[in-house]
């Protein structure tokens, strides 16, 4: 529950530019500058403060999260990282408890979910060996296919770099239908699903295969209609 005012208007995001975004800090004076993209809460105040309150009180309790790192509970050790993931982190301390914690982890889906916390926390406070490691990572044919995928979709998000056509390629082949619906237990990709597709699915066509249509829009009651059809001649008189 923390972890959600603690990230604005993530959901249905999946792409390369927001999927990962953290905004500014908050400073003083800025509080208008930095976060009017955030809009307004309903009480009528800005946005950005709710979010900067959460990532303060996160910030200030890593103490308390970094043991469910290693629950007994894979759902709490993938909540904590996904909270953990937006904690203030100059020092990288965070990311080097990911990172730390990857090595012992036996479970793909928490192993995911700590390579996109580890991305996520580097995307806020950017570190070129972790970059680098990412696109090791989703290389490695060892690694589980969840962590593949996790470390493709972290590193797209850490880069503006051309997708290479061996990304690609195993992406494709990785992102089956049945890892879809096992990496719905990331937050990270339930939140970016849509009613259509899977989190995965919306982060493989948005990240990928930009050119592909969007399912959503299918059920746009606003979206034009198609060309209507030439009538039929009429049938020859039997």
């Amino acid at each position: 529950m923390a972890s959600c005012p603690a990230r604005a208007r993530h959901l249905g995001i999946a792409s390369r530019d927001e999927l990962l975004l953290h905004r500014a800090d908050l400073q003083d004076g800025d509080l208008h500058d930095e976060y009017d993209d955030y809009g307004v809460e309903v009480t009528g105040y800005p946005a950005g403060w709710s979010v900067a309150a959460a990532r303060a009180a996160i910030t200030a309790d890593t103490a308390l999260l970094h043991p469910l790192l290693g629950d007994p509970d894979p759902s709490i050790r993938i909540y904590a990282a996904y909270t953990l993931a937006t904690a203030s982190d100059p020092d990288r301390t965070v990311r080097s408890s990911f990172r730390a914690r990857l090595g012992a982890e036996q479970h793909p889906v928490v192993s995911a979910a700590l390579v996109l916390a580890t991305a996520e926390a580097t995307r806020a406070h950017p570190h070129a060996p972790a970059i680098a490691w990412m696109r090791e990572l989703w290389r490695d044919r060892t690694q589980a296919p969840e962590v593949r995928l996790a470390a493709a979709i972290g590193w797209l998000c850490l880069t503006d770099e051309p997708v290479p056509d061996d990304m690609r390629t195993a992406v494709d082949d990785l992102a089956t239908d049945e890892h879809a619906h096992t990496m719905d237990d990331l937050p990270w990709m339930a939140n970016a699903g849509g009613s259509h597709e899977s989190g995965l699915q919306r982060c493989v066509r948005t990240m990928l295969h930009p050119d592909q249509p969007d399912p959503e829009d299918q059920d746009d009651l606003w979206a034009s209609p198609p060309p209507a059809l030439a009538p039929s001649p009429p049938a020859p008189p039997t």
